[in-house]
């Protein structure tokens, strides 16, 4: 076995872990958004209120957007376990949606948006990292 073979195959095994990453992190973070979204819904009390926020929007309204965003995030992560490109720019494209969303939402959860943002990061990083299958 030559040295570029292995370095082929090194670097094809790195790649799927990388998008095999992302899946998962865009599962559980779509989870987590779906729960906010259900909590917005649910009891918006929960919140905290931010009166003089720029971005000002109806708690159970937003709950509804967290909802289908956590939703299609848990549909496109599993195109990403079928290594499917389309599922790839999908994925890029929802988590870049879902990182304003969490930038949006900061006032009312801060911490918890914060942590999405950069989870959401991560995985926009995973998908665009790897190079595209031949």
């Amino acid at each position: 076995m030559t040295t570029t073979h292995q370095h082929s195959e090194t670097t094809g095994a790195g790649a799927s872990g990388l998008v095999t990453f992302a899946g998962v992190m865009l599962f559980i973070a779509g989870v987590l958004d779906l729960f906010r979204g259900i909590m917005a819904i649910a009891n918006d009390d929960v919140f905290v209120s931010t009166p003089n926020y720029v971005f000002k929007f109806d708690l159970t309204s937003w709950g509804w957007i967290q909802l289908v965003l956590g939703v299609i995030a848990m549909a496109v992560s599993v195109g990403l376990f079928s290594r499917a490109t389309w599922a790839r720019v999908v994925a890029i494209g929802i988590a870049g949606l879902l990182i304003i969303a969490n930038f949006l939402s900061i006032p009312y959860y801060p911490v918890w948006s914060l942590t999405l943002i950069a989870l959401y990061a991560f995985v926009i990083w995973a998908l665009c990292v790897v190079r595209r299958e031949d």
